[in-house]
């Protein structure tokens, strides 16, 4: 995976966070065709970029908190 690629996939799973639409790790592998691991890895790496992302269990998605 490119520096571009990577940069557009974090995109993507930042709005899809913002539209509280992302759904657990599972599905977020499965829409864009990685592994879970590699879900999880992005989502820590977003968070130590500072965006509040939390996993709302009501939901079963990750979502940006207080947005």
């Amino acid at each position: 995976m490119t520096k571009h690629e990577k940069a557009m996939l974090k995109s993507r799973i930042l709005q899809l966070c913002r539209l509280k639409a992302a759904g657990n790790p599972a599905d977020l592998a499965r829409r864009f065709e990685i592994s879970e691991r590699t879900v999880k890895r992005h989502i820590r790496e977003l968070r130590q970029e500072g965006y509040p992302l939390i996993f709302d269990y009501y939901l079963m998605s990750y979502v940006l908190q207080n947005v």
